[in-house]
């Protein structure tokens, strides 16, 4: 593989609004039900009485889940028809929707649930990290929509120099270690994975 693409996400400024899962679901034109970004929310804490009044000790943030186009994708393996592929010169994991017979097995292969069925298509969906924008010299969609610029794109490597803080595991996601995600996060302080915690 020439490079690796991937996804950054600035997660300490994400104030949760899923301006990017609702630029995704209209450039895709998706039906109910069917999100190739999803925008998961952690929330925890609470209050402690001092005198006649409440101190708060609460937190939340957000994660956008969408396809990590892994180094070891679980749902490539587990296509029986060889519909999802690898792409050997940038690393995009993405479905050829000719050939997919709609049997979801790779639904249930993919630990972060970012693989979508289109009941109306009856086909197995997933981000391709905008390749039609991409080709055309655009960002893809849920980047550009994002009201305050926590999220880019671009060659893993890269992404890992200028942000070398960076973590792909955070808590409330599955193991890293399982398929070895090309998302990268600035983690927000209460997102940062702890031994013998999820």
């Amino acid at each position: 593989m020439s490079k690796q693409l991937g996804i950054y996400v600035n997660q300490q400024f994400c104030t949760g609004c899923k301006t990017c899962q609702i630029a995704c679901k209209d450039k895709h034109d998706l039906e109910v039900g069917a999100n190739l970004l999803r925008l998961k929310e952690f929330s925890g804490g609470g209050f402690t009485r001092v005198g006649e009044a409440f101190e708060p000790h609460v937190w939340a943030y957000w994660v956008p889940v969408y396809c990590n186009h892994c180094t070891a994708p679980t749902c490539v393996a587990a296509c029986p028809v060889g519909a999802i592929h690898k792409s050997a010169a940038d690393g995009v994991v993405s479905i050829d929707p000719d050939a997919c017979i709609g049997c979801r097995i790779c639904l249930d292969s993919c630990p972060y649930g970012s693989l979508q069925f289109s009941e109306k298509e009856q086909k197995a969906k997933k981000c391709d990290l905008c390749a039609d924008y991409r080709a055309e010299g655009k960002e893809p969609s849920c980047v550009i929509s994002c009201p305050m610029r926590v999220l880019g794109w671009g060659e893993v490597e890269t992404i890992q120099e200028e942000h070398p803080e960076a973590v792909t595991g955070l808590r409330g996601l599955p193991d890293p270690d399982v398929t070895r995600p090309n998302t990268l996060y600035t983690p927000h302080r209460h997102a940062l994975r702890e031994a013998g915690h999820e």
